[in-house]
């Protein structure tokens, strides 16, 4: 007896099937990762929303913003990290009170107590932005941890950040030794920048000459002051590029941006055969008894066109990375009397 034979595709109709599933996958691609990042955007707004409530907090109870750190007028930190940064003063007001009570903010956190408490390496999951592609510990040369990184950064203002000599801090929400109470804001509290979204571990140059006190207006400006500067933190190994790598540290470099330039302006200079998308911090806040800081530290992020951002007044934004440098700055001062423009 014969048996019937059974239906079978062809070559040709088995491929025609596989290019259709392609395509639509193809189709449904983009549509999965428009969702992802919307909720990863949601994600960062409300991290970015839980640290201005803390910094308000803090403000509650101390009677003054954090300052970024507490440095020394006239004389230099004992030890490499001196004064912790405004997110380990906030540590109590993020549901962080076990590692607030581990720490000692006015001892560097490289020192004991802090060195042995294991809290720089600590992962703060409100700290990072779920869309940061080096969400990892950065680690030192002997594989141990190092400290966790920040994908937040707070507003240092637009270029000028301190002077050691005279103690006088710039122009932005926070500065070393601040304390600024929220009379301070004449600008508005909600016409000013309190945080805004940065990429963990950026490349970065430092402690170079005193610079212009005329902030850069381009790329190619910060650019050229990156290349003066003797100290380059980039290169191809892992640990090389260390911006925004240090929770606990107060420095511009780790823990702030400034508004010398538009959002997610790309600073392009070439370091052992690679473009890297740098920063600029003149001098490391408290490594000096007499060199002023200034600093080009650019906000970015990984969300298509622009920035999440936190406003003095506790509110919470998105900025597209096309907002104009005099609205950018404007926001980036807090008594300068300049009044926003319409694109923010």
């Amino acid at each position: 007896m014969h048996r019937p034979r059974r239906p079978a595709f062809t070559l040709i109709e088995l491929l025609v099937v596989i290019a259709i599933i392609a395509i639509l996958i193809g189709l449904l691609l983009p549509a999965v990762q428009k969702v992802r990042e919307a909720a990863n955007r949601a994600k960062c707004q409300n991290n970015l929303k839980q640290l201005a409530l803390a910094t308000h907090n803090y403000e509650s109870v101390n009677g003054t913003f954090p300052p970024s750190m507490n440095a020394p007028v006239g004389g230099t930190f004992p030890t490499s990290n001196g004064s912790w940064g405004i997110l380990g003063r906030i540590l109590n007001y993020v549901e962080q009170d076990n590692a607030g009570a581990r720490v000692n903010v006015e001892v560097g956190y490289d020192q004991p107590p802090n060195s042995t408490s294991g809290v720089p390496q600590m992962k703060v999951s409100v700290f990072l932005c779920p869309s940061e592609i080096n969400n990892r510990v950065r680690v030192k040369t002997d594989g141990s941890p190092h400290s966790y990184p920040l994908t937040y950064g707070f507003n240092f203002g637009t270029w000028f950040i301190y002077d050691p000599v005279s103690g006088r801090g710039g122009d932005g929400a926070f500065h070393p030794n601040s304390h600024h109470p929220p009379a301070a804001f004449t600008d508005g509290s909600s016409n000013t920048l309190m945080a805004a979204d940065v990429k963990a571990f950026t490349p970065y140059a430092r402690n170079s000459a005193v610079p212009s006190t005329t902030p850069p207006t381009t790329a190619a400006e910060v650019a050229a002051y990156v290349a003066g500067a003797p100290d380059k933190k980039m290169g191809p190994a892992v640990n090389d590029c260390t911006g925004h790598t240090e929770w606990p540290d107060g420095a511009v470099h780790h823990a702030g941006f400034t508004t010398t330039l538009q959002p997610n302006t790309r600073v392009i200079f070439n370091f052992a055969g690679k473009d890297h998308d740098v920063d600029f911090n003149s001098r490391r806040e408290g490594s000096s008894a007499t060199q002023p800081t200034y600093a080009a530290i650019t906000a970015r992020s990984y969300h298509p066109q622009g920035v999440n951002v936190a406003i003095m007044d506790g509110s919470v934004r998105f900025i597209r990375s096309s907002i104009s440098l005099e609205t950018w700055r404007a926001l980036g001062a807090r008594d300068g009397g300049e009044v926003p423009g319409n694109d923010w």
